[in-house]
This record gives structure tokens, sequence and C-alpha cells, in this order.
């Protein structure tokens, strides 16, 4: 499937999160959304990204939005990952990658030369009734957070947000 664009409407998820809960997009309804897409619990690039989501999350829901991550890892997992590092923001699980292929990030990618089929880490943000208004896709860890923070803040509470890459 194609990936998800600004404008597009967030495809519907139910996903059980690392406290045990279902937590779906139309609960969510009335909140701007982070959704980010990370390949692996424990590994470097996504510690540091979930660790600078948590960092920021109280400035996420000072904006009025909530902070998922998703991957294929299980809840038991997410929960040792979230111990391990202290780390608050909300992981979800979607062992069977129907959530990721939904979005557009499940598909081929290059490491170290060697091609194989995963998580292409990407990050949508979606407005209070769930429309795609920021989309990262491939996204590069190191300093992404203060830029979906950033687009956020541009928008100011309760508006439209656009990321820079998608007017």
């Amino acid at each position: 499937m194609a990936l998800v664009k600004v404008g597009d409407t967030a495809p519907a998820f139910d996903l059980v999160g690392d406290d045990g809960e279902r937590h779906t997009l139309a609960s969510l309804r009335g909140k701007r959304v982070v959704l980010y897409f990370y390949p692996k619990d424990d590994t470097p690039g996504c510690t540091v990204e979930a660790r600078d989501f948590s960092a920021a999350l109280a400035e996420f829901r000072a904006l009025g939005a909530e902070v998922l991550g998703v991957s294929r890892d299980t809840t038991k997992r997410h929960q040792g990952f979230c111990k391990k590092h202290a780390l608050t923001v909300r992981l979800l699980s979607d062992e069977d990658a129907a959530v990721h292929r939904a979005y557009g990030v499940w598909g081929e990618k290059k490491l170290y030369g060697k091609v194989s089929e995963g998580c292409i880490r990407s990050t949508f943000l979606l407005d209070a009734q769930g429309v795609v208004r920021g989309a990262w896709s491939p996204v590069r860890v190191p300093g992404h957070v203060a830029a979906v923070l950033g687009a956020l803040r541009d928008a100011g509470v309760g508006e439209e947000t656009k990321s820079p890459r998608h007017p």
C-alpha cells in the first residue's frame, strides 16, 4: 500500500499498548496524534527516538497532542523497553504489521547495503478529526522530535498542522 499523505484520512487502528489496554484511533477523536512507526525496541536509533519523544511528551500534550509509537514488538517486549529506559511514551504492538501496511510504512529498505523488508521509520501528525496534517518518511532520528514539535507549535493549539515537507 502507498504511503499515507498529508490530507488523507488516517487509517483506523486498534492495537494493544505497553499498558495492556487497547488503543484505537476512534478513541483519540478530538485530540491531535503523533503516530510514529519504528523498527525495533532496544536498538540504538529506536532507543534515541523513544527517549526523545518521552522527554518532549509534556510539551506535546500541552499542545493538545498524544504521542504513540508503533512497532512489531510484543507488549511484553515494549514493557521491558519502557522500564529499561524510563520511557513515558505509549508503545503499541502491531505484531502482524497490518497497521504498518495500512500507513504504507512496511516495505523494502536497505541497511549497510543489504536489502530487506521491514518497517520504514515514519511519523504522522493527525489532527483532531483523524486527518493527516504532517508526514515524515523516511525519518532520520537526530532532530526529528524537535521538527515534529516545531510543526505543532507553528500551527498553534487547535489549528491544523502541516509538516515542513508537505505544505
